[in-house]
């Protein structure tokens, strides 16, 4: 455990670095509310869309395992390029949710593998990461014996909606295309891993950032395939964290104005990890939380929560606090601290 470090002094200075990279970034829309219900089954003039998100949230994590399913892709394709000494492939296929935007509906992935057969992870990237990011990443975990398959997340990159440059439909105010949205990344991840087992690979792991972590737990709890899942950054509640949280604030400008703390907390309890954390308990995988000390993002009140619900359950999860936040979590020191945890983490329980 690394020590926290309280003074005030250095607790400023961190919140001051997240807030000013915060503030740096362009083009953060507030977009339009919408109840979305056509996304989620329902109709775009539901009479009372509040009973019938209510019902759905519940009907829906109650039989999360239906919702969830997905059947393997039939067209999964994939190119080898070759970069210098080190090889890699691109993949695609056809995701097993249909989302309004043919652009979003092809899944691109981008594989690193360490070797032919063996262990390997499928690494979710945060919120609106570049196609270019995350390839150190997996490279450090080909340096370990490990294969990565770094998963575009829905409304990423290459999937992205025309005239939107960031990814505002997977986290936005409209509640059923979030919904929508994210469900469709936990299918997307579960055919990878899917993709990567057809290839001999194995035992399997995932790695998720963010809300890249949310979905990781999510598809932990419902994928068997997953040995292990290093989860950085840690929360219970995608609602929560869209109403307390610094660099969801935009989104929350719109939805505030229409939906309490409490009714978002519920609407997107199915897109939540803390719902199915009990789904963990006996399955015999690993967990690795990381959460930030001084992080406004993702509140270390709620982190704290996650651990707790995660020893409640009794589901084996081990934790590592760092005295930073949320963005600095990617600088160093921290970046490396946390690479070497991770991928030791992943080396030792895919081994």
């Amino acid at each position: 455990m690394i020590p926290l470090i309280n003074t005030r002094w250095y607790e400023e200075r961190i919140r001051r670095y997240e807030h000013r990279r915060w503030a740096e970034e362009p083009n953060r829309p507030v977009l339009p509310f919408a109840w979305g219900l056509e996304h989620i089954g329902g109709w775009p003039d539901e009479d009372d869309p509040r009973g019938f998100l209510a019902r759905f949230a519940e009907k829906t994590v109650a039989s999360s395992d239906e919702w969830f399913a997905c059947e393997t892709p039939s067209d999964f394709r994939f190119d080898l390029a070759t970069d210098g000494s080190a090889w890699s492939g691109e993949l695609a296929f056809t995701s097993a949710v249909c989302s309004p935007w043919e652009e979003n509906n092809r899944v691109h992935a981008r594989f690193f593998p360490s070797a032919k057969s063996g262990a390997a992870v499928v690494v979710l990237p945060q919120w609106n990461a570049q196609y270019s990011a995350y390839v150190d990443v997996c490279r450090w975990l080909n340096r370990l014996g490990i294969s990565a398959l770094r998963l575009s997340l829905p409304y990423h990159d290459h999937r992205a909606v025309p005239g939107h440059e960031r990814a505002d439909y997977i986290v936005g105010p409209n509640i059923g295309l979030t919904l929508q949205a994210n469900r469709q990344a936990v299918c997307d991840a579960r055919c990878s891993l899917r993709w990567l087992e057809s290839r001999g690979y194995g035992p399997l792991g995932i790695v998720g950032t963010s809300l890249g972590s949310c979905i990781s737990c999510i598809t932990a709890a419902h994928e068997p395939l997953i040995r292990a899942a290093a989860l950085l950054h840690v929360s219970t509640n995608f609602g929560d964290v869209v109403a307390k949280g610094l660099t969801t604030s935009h989104v929350w400008e719109s939805l505030r104005k229409h939906v309490s703390e409490d009714e978002i907390h519920r609407f997107w309890e199915p897109v939540s990890p803390i719902p199915y954390i009990s789904k963990l308990r006996g399955t015999g995988q690993k967990l690795l939380a990381i959460s930030g000390q001084f992080d406004p993002t993702f509140p270390v009140c709620l982190s704290d929560q996650f651990l707790a619900a995660a020893r409640e359950n009794e589901v084996s999860c081990v934790s590592l606090r760092l005295p930073c936040g949320h963005y600095s979590l990617g600088e160093a020191p921290f970046k490396w601290i946390v690479g070497w945890r991770f991928g030791k983490f992943l080396q030792r329980n895919l081994s």
